[in-house]
Order: C-alpha cells, then structure tokens, then sequence
C-alpha cells in the first residue's frame, strides 16, 4: 500500500519559493510513516546476516573491550558498535532490537530529505522526494539491517540540511556547530562518507561570494571535523588491508552499473534516474549540490579503489540516494499536475517495485551469496541435545557459522566448543582462536554435535587436522542438511562408524 498525502488541488499548486515555511500539512510526516511502514514491513523476516552477528557479538562486550577490539580491527565501525552496545543494554537483542535503529534512521531520513526538498525546490518536491526515498528497495533493505549504514545516511542528509540552516544565518556559531557535529557523526559512523563534502562545497561557494568575510567560519568547521576524525582515517587505514581484501578492483562496468546496485532495483533505478533528469529549478546551486552529491564521492571513490585496498562497494556510497530522490522529486513536481497524478506516480513505483521488494525480505536475503540457515540448524541441536553434549563448528573456510547458531540458540543452552581455545572477545579480535592440538582438546564427551558448511561428508567439510583427532573417537551416528548446511551427530566408539552420509 502506497501513502500518500492527501493534498488540495490549491495546495499541490501552491507557488512557495524553496525554503518557504511549511504549509499546514506536516511537511515531514508523510515520509517519516511510509518509511516506518515499508521498513517494518518483514523487519525480523530474515536471518541475520555474517555482518548483523558481529555487530551483535560486538555490541555483547563491554566498553572496554569494544574499545580495545577497535585497536586492531573494524575501528571504522566503532562508533556504530558503542552505540548499539547502549541500546542493547536497555532493549536486548533480539533480531527486532538490533534492527530497529536502523528503520529509525531510514524513517528520519525521509523527513530530513522532505525537509531539504522544501528548501532546496519547494514544498511539493520535498514532500514527493521523501516518498519517493521510502519507496526505494534499498531504504528498506537497510533499514532492516543491524550496521551503520541506514545511519550514515542519516548523518549524511542531516548534515545537509544543517549546511542550508548555518548558510542562512552564517553569524550563528551554533549553527556550525551544528553542521561540524552532523560531519563528525558521519565520519565516525563510516569515513567514506566524509566525500560527501565535495558536494558542499558549492553552497558554500555560492554563499561566500556574497560576503567574502565569512569564509573563516566554514574553514574552521571543515578543519574541526578532518582534526577528530584523521586518528579514526590513520587508524582504519592500517587495517584496511585485513579487511577489505575480498573486495575487487572495479572496473568502468561496477561505475556503470553502481545505480542498480545503489537502488536493489533496476526499475526503481531507472525510474527515479528519469525523473531526476527532469529536475529544474529557479537557481543553478540546489541543482549543483544535488548533482554533485550522487556522482563526485561514487566517482572518488571508485579512483581510490585502483590502489592497494578498494573500497568500491554499492553499500559504501549508499548515502547518494538522498541526492537521487531530491533531484527525482524536484522532476516529478515540475511534471505533475495534482495530487492525483503524484499518487499515481507514486503507486506506479511501488507495484513496479514489488519484486525487489520482496527479493529483499527473502528468508536469506542478508546472507547472499552463500544462504546458511542458522536458524533450522540450531533448532535441531535443540530438539535433540542431551545434557553434556558438546560442539564443533565448521570455521575452516566459513565466516560466522558458530556466531550464526550460538545466536539461535536459547542462552542457557550450554555446549562446549571443542575446538575452541579463544573467544573473540578473549582476544580483543572478531576471529577466534583455535586449539593448535586438536587431540588434546578432545574430551570425555558421549556425542559431539558437528556444524558444517554445504553437502559434504562431515568430516571432509572440516579442518583435515581436526577430522582426524574426531574420527579417532567418534563416528557419524546422523547427518541432516538445512539450508546451505549440514548438521551431524557424532557418538562415541564403532557405532556407524563408516557411515558416509551425504
């Protein structure tokens, strides 16, 4: 279901100047709901994602060893990991609880990309470019994803509309203060967000060459935000290799097809790219801004990708989508003719997204590629355990397969893990340490509860080092497959010993 203002003819019509005030219908309140409606929409549907589990194992630990994981790696998401851990404390974490600050964050966007349509293109582009940002499958998407960046996107319009306010009182410290602080959040929540200051600079500029006097207050924002986070940039570029080492060099395909990417939706891409190339407006900056903010930073980014680390990920630059809904807002207005034809327009858009829609609350949609179903595997282990069981997870080639089902797993369910000679959290690290003699961690347990990845034979799916010291005491007993898993039960002695099972 598509919402949609209920706007008089007279006010749809009605010939505000961008940055006018708002007419009696709550400018930000329509956008904020279908954000909150379609986002919630299936928000604790899928499994959570590799990603979503080290955010919960992050926010798990205290502040002390957040801050000393943060050390060696994953420093970028820090401040993401801190603020999750606090809301953790106080609401649990459950899949809804993670979750819900990033639909609180898409829902904000939407009002805050509604508040600066108003200013930068008048009242019914603001509105329409707000509906249209709830719409996009990718909104949706991320707001239902335990990570930082529903936020950033969040940081980054904020910070935006926060420029437009201190360009109208230029005098106001508070209102530098105010933008600094909305740049400072974007850098902490994600760095390569910061490239969204290129696009600023033309507002600026524009505001500079009618009071010359000024520029020192834009420059001591701007050095105030590149001195707190330059530790955070030395810090994450240290580990940039250790991290982003699976992610390609692009080539000019990626650049070219980043939008469907940006989007999670080829039609959606195209139709708000359309209406975008539509947009006009009275004065040359609010095009300038707009313009430059979806394709400078994705542009920068990508040349920065052809060195030792890349960095170009669709996720990465997700934060341009503001910028498209604006301009696609800014073009619908100028083509519409009343409310009715922007309902339309608007319902248009959502049946034509639907299958993206859906495509993005599969049961496995946060795990693509690879689907793992923790969820059936630890229901298993439940139905069958006994007292005194124990556990070993396939970690040879496998990242988050135990943290998928310890999370799924009722707490109070208590299995040693076998293998184990370090946590994580034990270590100030997001990998875990493993015995470096297998058959000596073995122990006196009757069953042993083996987790692997894919079809294969259970002791074939592991370390071979760790198939042998197994094999010498315990024997397949029974294998069953979930989703992109197998879960086996290993007991003691010559009991289906040989049982190959697939």
């Amino acid at each position: 279901m598509v919402i949609t203002p209920q706007l008089s003819r007279e006010e749809f019509h009605s010939a505000e100047a961008p940055g006018s005030a708002a007419p009696r219908v709550p400018l930000w309140l329509w956008p904020c709901v279908a954000a909150l409606a379609l986002g919630g929409l299936g928000l604790t549907g899928t499994l959570l994602g590799r990603d979503e589990l080290v955010t919960w194992d992050m926010a798990g630990r205290d502040t002390g060893q957040i801050l000393a994981t943060l050390r060696n790696v994953d420093a970028v998401h820090g401040a993401y990991y801190l603020l999750l851990h606090g809301w953790v404390e106080l609401f649990g974490d459950s899949v809804l609880s993670l979750r819900l600050p990033s639909l609180l964050a898409v829902a904000a966007t939407a009002s805050v990309v509604a508040l600066l349509g108003q200013r930068l293109f008048g009242y019914r582009a603001g509105i329409l470019a707000g509906l249209l940002l709830a719409l996009t499958p990718a909104v949706s998407r991320y707001g239902q994803e335990a990570r930082s960046y529903a936020l950033v996107v969040f940081a980054v319009a904020l910070a935006g509309l926060l420029l437009l306010r201190a360009l109208d009182r230029p005098r106001s410290p508070w209102r530098w203060a105010g933008y600094t602080l909305a740049l400072v959040l974007t850098g902490f929540l994600h760095l390569v967000a910061l490239s969204v200051v290129l696009a600023h600079l033309w507002p600026l500029a524009a505001r500079l060459r009618q009071d010359r006097s000024l520029w020192w207050r834009p420059a001591l924002a701007l050095t105030a935000v590149a001195a707190c986070t330059a530790p955070l940039a030395v810090l994450g570029r240290s580990q940039a290799g250790r991290q982003l080492y699976w992610v390609p060099e692009p080539d000019g395909w990626a650049l070219l097809t980043l939008p469907v990417e940006l989007f999670a939706s080829a039609l959606g891409a195209g139709a708000l790219i359309a209406l975008a190339l539509l947009a006009r407006a009275p004065r040359r900056m609010p095009l300038l801004l707009c313009g430059t903010w979806v394709l400078l930073p994705p542009a920068l980014v990508w040349a920065a990708s052809h060195g030792e680390v890349s960095y170009f990920r669709g996720v990465y630059v997700l934060f341009a989508l503001p910028a498209w809904a604006l301009l696609a807002g800014a073009g619908a207005a100028g083509a519409l003719r009343s409310w009715k034809s922007a309902a339309a327009l608007l319902s248009a858009l959502a049946l034509l997204t639907v299958p993206d829609q859906r495509e993005v609350r599969r049961p496995f949609a946060h795990n693509a590629p690879v689907p793992l179903d923790y969820a059936a595997a630890a229901d298993l282990v439940v139905r069958l355990h006994r007292p005194g069981d124990a556990v070993v997870y396939d970690r040879a080639d496998t990242w988050q397969l135990d943290g998928g089902v310890r999370y799924y797993l009722p707490r109070d369910l208590r299995l040693r893990d076998v293998f184990l000679a370090r946590t994580p959290a034990g270590i100030d690290d997001l990998y875990t340490v493993q015995c470096a003699e297998p058959e000596r961690c073995l122990g006196d347990e009757e069953r042993v509860w083996l987790l692997t990845e894919g079809t294969a034979f259970p002791f074939d799916a592991i370390d071979p080092v760790q198939s042998s010291a197994l094999q010498t005491r315990y024997s397949v007993a029974e294998s069953r497959p979930v989703t992109g898993m197998t879960v086996s039960l290993l007991v003691r002695g010559d009991t289906a010993r040989g049982a190959r099972q697939p």
